[in-house]
């Protein structure tokens, strides 16, 4: 069996932010979330989710810390250097540096395998959760969810919402899987659509794990070249594949710093 082999399939990824007919009202507090999920539970069975997943949206409760950080995202709105001061673009580099050099074969496998650099992987890892430090500690399921319910932008999060319920139905989470306070799961923080997408099982060990290291970089790795990775060619802004980095964040800033810290590491 290869290290790398995708658990995802033509059959089973669905396809975000459109064509999903969605019965269920969305709020802006807790008072409408119980009656919202009996709505969505109907959405989510006709998508596809069964049984597990639907218990695990059942006792998803609305999250208010998740509502307080997607309505103080400050650090967005920083200049390039003030962001990647905040951020500590120099302490990720010096440790994406060290483990890259600890275990050379593992990045030089992926990049064979996906054709992305170790750099733009341990940036963003480095980034993302302070290379697995912290990958949060609230539940995925209740968070997603709550930000499909709730009106500033339900029709991006409703889909990643199914996603984080047919990962449960898979077995990849639970209902009390933790993350971050977006639904974001793992090393480097996936949505749980795209988790469901691109989830890769480079353990071997038949399931996906965002947890596992070897799982996250091979799966962002994954997720980095299906979006359009040009394996050779530059990844600095201007270039070819900045592009694709702009697919795992939408903020400008973030974007620069990845290419700039990744241009560091691989230095």
């Amino acid at each position: 069996m290869s290290i790398f082999r995708t658990l995802t399939s033509a059959g089973f990824i669905f396809t975000l932010g459109t064509g999903m007919a969605i019965g269920a009202t969305c709020g802006n507090n807790a008072s409408g979330f119980e009656s919202w999920k009996a709505a969505f539970a109907k959405d989510a069975k006709a998508a596809g989710v069964g049984q597990r997943g639907l218990q695990a949206l059942a006792a998803a409760q609305y999250s208010s810390s998740t509502i307080r950080a997607d309505r103080n995202q400050k650090s967005f709105k920083y200049s390039l250097s003030k962001f990647m001061q905040v951020r500590g673009a120099d302490t990720i580099v010096a440790q994406g540096r060290k483990r890259k050099a600890r275990n050379p074969g593992f990045y030089q496998a992926l990049e064979k395998a996906y054709g992305v650099p170790a750099g733009v992987l341990l940036a963003i890892h480095g980034m993302e959760t302070g290379f697995g430090g912290f990958m949060g500690d609230t539940p995925v399921v209740s968070a997603i969810t709550t930000l499909a319910y709730d009106c500033r932008r339900p029709q991006f999060f409703t889909p990643h919402a199914i996603g984080a319920l047919k990962l449960v139905d898979r077995g990849t989470i639970t209902a009390n899987t933790r993350g971050a306070k977006h639904g974001e799961l793992g090393h480097t923080q996936f949505l749980p659509g795209n988790a469901y997408n691109y989830g890769v099982d480079a353990s071997g060990d038949g399931r996906v794990d965002l947890y596992n290291l070897a799982d996250a970089l091979a799966s962002t790795a994954n997720f980095l070249r299906k979006k359009g990775w040009k394996p050779g060619k530059g990844y600095q802004e201007g270039q070819t594949n900045f592009k694709v980095i702009r697919q795992w964040n939408a903020a400008t800033v973030y974007q620069q710093a990845i290419a700039i810290m990744a241009a560091r590491i691989d230095g």
